[in-house]
């Protein structure tokens, strides 16, 4: 093998395996939202159908938790994007 083909397989390598990871990342990252809005939407009905209004909890979440990026608003489009399959799913 010469270097220039040695240059060329790492690159490839690197590419391949990098496209691979940042599949991952949004796969895990898409389950992780999906399961922290089933979380608070299951807190917020207790069981019940309806909801708690007036409460505070994504803020109250969100100010409670160490996780970058979890904030008051990402916390209600998680839980958005949880109703709608939950439906679905029945």
């Amino acid at each position: 093998m010469d270097f220039e083909k040695l240059v060329l397989r790492i690159q490839q390598t690197n590419d391949c395996l990098q496209q691979g990871a940042v599949k991952a990342v949004n796969t895990y990252l898409t389950l992780r939202n999906w399961l922290t809005g089933f979380y608070i939407v299951e807190f917020e009905q207790n069981g019940s159908d309806r909801a708690k209004y007036g409460t505070k909890l994504l803020e109250n979440i969100a100010k409670n938790i160490s996780v970058k990026g979890l904030t008051a608003p990402e916390l209600s489009r998680c839980r958005q994007f949880t109703i709608p399959i939950r439906k679905f799913l029945g």
